[in-house]
């Protein structure tokens, strides 16, 4: 598989990092990165040798330091409706992905660079990382889903104020209120973040899918509902043969062979 603005590689066995790769302009999303993430997505999730995605920018200075200012500025209102949509399809194919999708967060995670980490399941960051929403200090607001998964992730206070301030915030910050999941030094950055999706990997693939799919489910739902889905699930597993071969490792004090099915 091959594009023009990422590059893909296995960071061990199992794991793919998928690294968009931009780094003039630091990383940022236009259309066309868009539409190469979203077939890169595709093909990622339908690969069986794949069970862990980690999302990361190339070079030092940022993940993802937003969309790309100097396309938007040429759109009219149909234009970035469209564009908006274009990003929300894909950041939500990201957040649907039925494996883990972890974002390996260096410098700049600012606009739509957080979004795209806000649809990642999880979030590793370096204690340098730099996160937030500043569209508004530019007469926008996030369009790539952002309005929503932040006040869903960490709640409608601090949505607000992340949003309606534009500030930028630090990666100890975020980690406090939860938008980041894992906070490392620097340099040990890419080892923990193989470490987490080595961790990932090691369990088993069907119960991770269909929790995840619940987790989303509840999000989207009620609480009944959310439960109904966890119930359906939980019966589910029990007709896989990762469930027996879980178990019975379990009893007999050894490593699961999981083999997604």
């Amino acid at each position: 598989m091959e594009f023009e603005h990422l590059e893909l590689h296995e960071m061990a066995p199992g794991i793919a990092n998928l690294m968009i790769q931009r780094p003039k302009v630091l990383n940022a999303l236009n259309s066309e990165v868009l539409d190469e993430l979203a077939l890169a997505m595709e093909a990622l999730a339908a690969d069986p040798e794949i069970k862990v995605i980690v999302l990361s920018g190339g070079g030092e200075k940022a993940f993802v330091a937003g969309a790309d200012i100097a396309e938007m500025a040429e759109f009219e209102a149909l234009e970035a409706r469209d564009f908006s949509r274009l990003g929300q399809a894909t950041l939500n194919m990201v957040e649907d992905c039925p494996k883990p999708v972890i974002a390996m967060i260096q410098g700049f995670a600012l606009g739509g660079g957080l979004e795209l980490a806000l649809a990642c399941h999880l979030r590793v960051a370096s204690t340098k990382a730099r996160l937030g929403l500043p569209e508004v200090g530019l007469g926008l607001l996030p369009g790539f889903g952002g309005t929503q998964r932040l006040s869903r992730l960490a709640g409608p206070g601090l949505a607000r104020e992340w949003i309606l301030t534009g500030d930028h915030f630090s990666a100890e910050e975020a980690h406090r209120v939860g938008v980041v999941n894992r906070l490392v030094e620097p340099e040990k950055l890419t080892e923990a973040t193989v470490a987490l999706a080595k961790t990932l990997a090691s369990r088993g693939p069907v119960a991770m899918q269909l929790a995840l799919e619940c987790i989303r489910r509840g999000q989207e739902g009620s609480q009944s509902e959310g439960e109904a889905s966890e119930a359906d699930a939980f019966g589910m597993v029990f007709t896989t043969r990762d469930m027996r071969e879980g178990t019975k490792a379990f009893m007999e004090k050894r490593k699961a062979d999981f083999q997604g099915r």
